[in-house]
């Protein structure tokens, strides 16, 4: 007899080539055969690129992202390190002081690691391990117009390259694209109602300049500086000091009325300005390797997909299309392989083709969006005019209790440990409201709160040395 004919292999496109649309399509390719569509051409090495604007910015990978990208992607993180990437312990390898002013101790007992690399290695090491599947592929030079279908079921996109303007048939069609999605805009072309969509805006704007490794820090593991913006005395003012694979990356934020500037030679004052100014300290001996690159798209702006009363199978959003969030948290990466780890294991137990699974792929993909967006707005929504809608009592006592938890960690390491598997966004926030946190706040021992911040005598003899 001859062989039965196999079944024909879905397909799916997705849109956008940046790390929110490689993760998808490295948990789709499982499913799926995937065409990658994006409007850039991709560098052939570790180098920014225009669809990537954040790129010259501050990027870290928290540790449930890690966790995440090693689920997905076996062997990833390895080969970012192998690149040039750390993986830095929190706190041990940082020098971090909270929003609260709060100098965080070194402890070393918890297992919490950033993934710490430039943004374009990351990017580099994600695309070319992506684009090693075969059931992967990439156009490039395509954008996106716009959904075929109705409002029942998405059939496709229709796209443009250099050539033409056609329509790329597919079972799922994924939105990766970014803050820029037009994805509300495409949903109401098939007669689907707006989105619900919520803003917290504190105006933040970024200031980032790359400095050559000081003295002799090249060598040796320095750690990350952070001076967080205290929302209770705004402007809220902050920077941190990445040291990357090839050099430190330092950025420099500040909200309304307190904003850094593109000026080069205003740049190390700024940093000493802050509430405390181990940063611009730093950097008196460090050399520039090029000019000050701003931003201003900062604001958290989440669209609430999981929430329409109708949604269309063949079509999901992910990442930052679905909410994107003011870049001091570091939310961005971690949220995008947290997505992509979602959406794979729906498909695990779900028809990708059936009714009723691209629904549940957007509500999967919405809780580790609302866990990050949470702790986002937390902070942002308590500078002035930051929204229309202020915090009730109840967030504001949320606030409170969440500045205590800090100040507990930031003296008790079993506190920090319960601290940090929110904020990394391995646990959610009910973590907060454990025996591990609790126990401590109430009759715990706990350390004196420092009075500066923990940089070593060889740290700091290291950035003022010459090479040796």
């Amino acid at each position: 007899m001859p062989d039965r004919p196999s079944a024909r292999r879905p397909t799916a496109v997705v849109i956008g080539a940046s790390a929110a649309g490689l993760f998808a399509a490295a948990a789709l390719a499982e499913f799926t055969d995937v065409t990658l569509i994006d409007c850039d051409t991709m560098p052939q090495g570790p180098q920014p690129r225009r669809g990537v604007p954040q790129a010259s910015h501050a990027h870290l990978v928290w540790s449930g992202g890690v966790a995440a990208v090693n689920d997905l992607l076996p062997g990833l993180v390895d080969e970012a390190v192998a690149s040039g990437a750390r993986l830095v312990p929190i706190m041990g390898g940082m020098v971090s002081r909270a929003p609260t002013e709060v100098w965080f101790r070194r402890y070393t007992s918890t297992h919490h690691r950033n993934l710490v690399c430039s943004r374009s290695l990351f990017d580099h090491v994600l695309r070319e391990r992506v684009l090693l599947d075969p059931r992967v592929q990439l156009l490039q030079g395509t954008r996106a117009l716009g959904l075929e279908g109705d409002a029942n079921a998405v059939t496709g996109i229709r796209v443009k390259n250099a050539a033409a303007e056609v329509v790329l048939h597919a079972d799922l069609v994924v939105d990766a694209s970014g803050r820029g999605s037009r994805a509300p805009a495409w949903l109401e072309e098939l007669d689907l109602p707006a989105t619900e969509v919520r803003e917290v805006d504190a105006g933040v704007a970024y200031a980032t300049r790359r400095f050559k490794s000081p003295g002799r820090t090249s060598s040796m593991r320095f750690p990350l500086v952070n001076v967080q913006a205290n929302p209770a005395k705004a402007p809220g003012q902050g920077g941190i000091i990445l040291p990357v694979e090839n050099g430190w990356i330092v950025t420099l934020s500040g909200t309304r009325g307190g904003e850094p500037s593109g000026d080069a030679d205003s740049f190390i004052d700024f940093a000493l300005s802050l509430g405390d100014p181990i940063i611009g300290e730093l950097l008196k001996e460090a050399e520039p390797d090029g000019g000050v690159v701003t931003s201003r798209s900062t604001a958290n702006r989440r669209h609430y997909f999981e929430k329409m009363p109708r949604w269309p199978d063949g079509f999901i959003v992910l990442g930052d299309a679905i909410a994107g969030y003011n870049p001091v948290y570091g939310h961005g990466l971690t949220v995008a392989a947290q997505c992509a780890v979602a959406v794979r294991d729906v498909l695990r137990s779900a028809s990708l083709t059936a009714h009723g699974t691209a629904r549940r792929l957007q509500r999967a993909a919405a809780r580790p969006v609302g866990a990050a967006w949470e702790l986002a707005i937390g902070q942002d929504a308590l500078y002035p005019d930051a929204t229309d809608t202020p915090p009730t009592l109840a967030q504001r006592l949320l606030a409170r209790y969440v500045d205590k938890c800090v100040k507990t960690g930031a003296a008790n390491p079993r506190a920090l440990g319960a601290l940090l598997d929110v904020m990394s966004m391995e646990r959610s926030p009910a973590r907060l409201f454990s025996v591990g946190m609790l126990w401590p706040m109430l009759i715990g021992r706990k350390q004196e709160l420092l009075l500066g911040p923990p940089l070593r005598d060889d740290e700091r003899d290291a950035v003022v040395s010459g090479p040796k």
